[in-house]
């Protein structure tokens, strides 16, 4: 090599240049330190050589970063709490080991945790934004799509039309382990004693309007926290893109406990009407209902209005020691109307004393027989009053419950009568006054839910089961399916079946149908004028 071609190579080398074999300079690629103050996704000034390399050494950066996610771990259910701080304030989740940290400034745990353990993707939790630390740029991917989805799925109307149709279960989706699940249809996870709580949660977020108003609610205002933990849970719920195929109640219920001022915990068992009850009521208010009728999506969809008679109770010299007391229509009767929202229905009590063949006769009733209580005619005495009830109004669901467990001063009893019903075409008519023009007063069954426990115990003891029977997809015809969910446990069940449980609970749904009985289902109720 001749000592000019020497000369060359050296000056080109100390200019950052190499010669080819051709002998023409070959541009070398600058390589940006971490520890520059020079970011890798600055602007180039336009007379920078080097004008794509940025953006290349970005991108080849972030492929690099990328990688180290792990969907796998990724779980956005729990209260979104700093592990370090307990803070609920700007919180990040780190999206490869999942832990959650507060901030992402240069004093932030965030901030800390990406240069411990070298870890540099984090999402807000409220913005769903995915940030790179240390560095503190932002970026946008659509590889990230899937993780923001999950941890704030939306809707449209179009996509909750088909939710209550047949096609709904046609459509399954499948999370990271290519399990196929069916959106709506997924367990709940029972962290402790939470099973009466869960399925309650699953009834009410199988309630068309209620879903619906749920799935399309954006709340970002004023709205109380138990109200956005519920939309949150419901969108979870019917979230046809899970990476697992169970959802965790935890963050709902944990302001369960707050909102109630501890009456609903998780480590204890209670009563899931009791809950129903008490939901039914705070979202009501949390909605900024009044006392009117239709003031919140919860008074349109659930309540109905009662008639009550009562007269006091006379003891006549002439009646005989077994003659039950009766109304005097001589005497005046007080007359009164109450809003409702679920009815209670008394079960007769089994037989006291049985002989080695009746020991294993299960006791039954129908429906109707206990219905009677609201059919104007027969009387209860209670406190020294007589008293006859009949619906004014149906609501368009109506919730029935069915009085199983009985204290006394020394134990909780259970009843064990089983209640004989039909699936479909239950007729309220006897039961309500005069029905509006235009209204059905025949229902569906939607919701259907068991207690089972060993015998002599009660809802206090561990080995108690509470279960949801809940109807698919509207229903209908010889292919109508029914699913059976305990917590964490789903599976499709036969329609035999839901009439051997011990039931607590039941929802049923008014047939929709116009004045000229076409079948027409009435329209949603609109979201915004809730809010």
């Amino acid at each position: 090599m001749s000592d000019a071609r020497l000369k060359r190579e050296d000056a080109g080398g100390n200019e950052g240049h190499t010669l080819a074999e051709s002998g023409r300079p070959v541009k070398r690629a600058k390589v940006t330190s971490e520890n520059t103050p020079e970011t890798p996704n600055r602007v180039p000034e336009e007379d920078d050589e080097d004008e794509d390399m940025p953006t290349a050494l970005v991108a080849l950066k972030e492929s690099l970063i990328f990688h180290q996610i792990n969907r796998a771990v990724l779980d956005f259910d729990f209260e979104k709490v700093c592990s370090v701080s307990l803070s609920n304030v700007n919180i990040y989740g780190c999206l490869v080991c999942g832990k959650y940290f507060q901030g992402r400034g240069r004093k932030s745990y965030a901030y800390s945790h990406s240069i411990h353990e070298d870890h540099h993707v984090f999402i807000n939790l409220e913005t769903t934004k995915v940030y790179v630390l240390p560095d503190g740029y932002p970026v946008s991917d659509p590889s990230l799509e899937d993780i923001s989805y999950v941890l704030a799925p939306t809707f449209t109307r179009s996509s909750v039309a088909t939710l209550s149709s047949p096609a709904h279960l046609t459509k399954p989706s499948y999370d990271l382990a290519s399990k196929a699940y069916l959106p709506g249809y997924v367990g709940l996870n029972d962290i402790k004693r939470n099973d009466h709580m869960n399925v309650i949660i699953h009834s009410l977020l199988h309630i068309p309007p209620l879903r619906d108003f749920l799935l399309l609610s954006n709340f970002r205002g004023k709205e109380s926290e138990l109200l956005k933990r519920f939309a949150g849970l419901a969108k979870k719920v019917w979230n046809p893109r899970l990476f697992k195929s169970q959802v965790s109640p935890h963050e709902f219920l944990q302001e369960v406990n707050r909102a109630s001022a501890g009456k609903f915990r998780l480590e204890e068992q209670g009563d899931p009407v009791e809950f129903l009850g008490w939901l039914l009521n705070r979202l009501h208010k949390d909605l900024g209902g009044t006392r009117k009728k239709n003031s919140s999506i919860i008074f349109s969809t659930f309540q109905g209005e009662l008639r009550v008679e009562n007269q006091q109770v006379l003891v006549r010299p002439d009646a005989g020691e077994n003659e039950k007391p009766r109304f005097d229509i001589d005497r005046d009767i007080k007359v009164s109307e109450s809003p409702f929202l679920f009815l209670a229905v008394d079960l007769p009590p089994p037989p006291l004393f049985q002989d080695a063949v009746e020991k294993n006769i299960i006791p039954q009733v129908s429906i109707h027989s206990v219905l009677a209580k609201y059919d104007g005619q027969t009387t209860q005495e209670s406190l020294g009053q007589l008293r006859r009830f009949k619906c004014k109004r149906l609501p368009q669901y109506i919730i029935l419950h069915f009085k199983r467990f009985t204290k006394n001063a020394f134990v909780e009893e259970k009843n064990p009568t089983i209640v004989n019903f039909p699936l479909r075409g239950l007729d309220f008519k006897a039961y309500v006054n005069a029905p509006p023009l235009g209204l059905s007063t025949l229902y569906d069954l939607i919701v259907n839910v068991t207690h089972e426990s060993v015998a002599g115990t009660t809802r206090d003891k561990e080995n108690t089961v509470w279960k949801a029977h809940l109807r698919a997809a509207g229903g209908g015809g010889e292919g109508e399916k029914w699913f059976m969910i305990q917590d964490l446990i789903v599976e499709e069940t036969r329609k035999e079946m839901i009439f051997l449980g011990e039931t607590v609970l039941q929802i049923w749904e008014r047939r929709a149908h116009d004045v000229k009985g076409n079948g027409e289902t009435p329209k949603p109720m609109d979201v915004d004028k809730q809010k």
